[in-house]
């Protein structure tokens, strides 16, 4: 079983194939027979993409059934105060339904590549990063909980997925193999 860890970078789109258009795809970085990407990346998103070789594992991964947590670094205009970290920590309700709760905290502007093209800054509009952890993966999701609150996303870098992180690998870059694979109860 192979298991790809990926960092995508902005406006990669999350298929091999193209659509026609000049837009880079997978296949511009990762030429590994026979993997798919387990979840997506919007296009505007940038961050942790896993693929792998193996149906279960992928089902394991991007079926919201099995609640793998997903940690978010979001640049979001406004300021976060603690009503609204409050609020995405119980939980919002988007046009689909309320999301589950999620970890939610304001942290400091992280040490992240510069994104091409650069985020628009406003001198007359404040913003600041949140880490935020969800356990399901509806359409747009972060997105559409941040701006829910009042705080809409500038930037949204996926962190980490479960054990997995991007620790170490720099947008385009992959790193791939069995050592990325969670070990069962008693292996070493």
């Amino acid at each position: 079983m192979t298991l790809i860890l990926f960092n995508k970078p902005y406006g990669v789109i999350c298929q091999f194939s193209g659509d026609g258009s000049p837009r880079p795809t997978l296949a511009d970085f990762i030429r590994v027979p026979g993997i798919y990407p387990a979840g997506r990346l919007d296009q505007d998103s940038e961050g942790l993409l896993l693929l792998t070789d193996d149906g279960r594992q992928q089902a394991r991964i991007a079926d919201p059934k099995y609640k793998m947590a997903k940690t978010y670094l979001v640049q979001v205009e406004g300021d976060a105060q603690e009503v609204v970290l409050d609020a995405l920590r119980r939980g919002v309700r988007l046009k689909d339904g309320m999301t589950l709760p999620a970890e939610a905290e304001r942290i400091d502007t992280p040490a992240l590549w510069p994104r091409d093209p650069p985020v628009r800054f406003r001198k007359s509009v404040p913003d600041c990063w949140l880490r935020l952890t969800i356990r399901e993966g509806r359409n747009r999701q972060v997105r559409r909980m941040t701006a829910a609150v009042g705080l809409p996303t500038l930037r949204l870098v996926r962190w980490r997925i479960g054990d997995w992180s991007l620790d170490g690998i720099a947008p385009g870059e992959w790193r791939g193999g069995s050592s990325f694979l969670p070990r069962a109860a008693g292996e070493e």
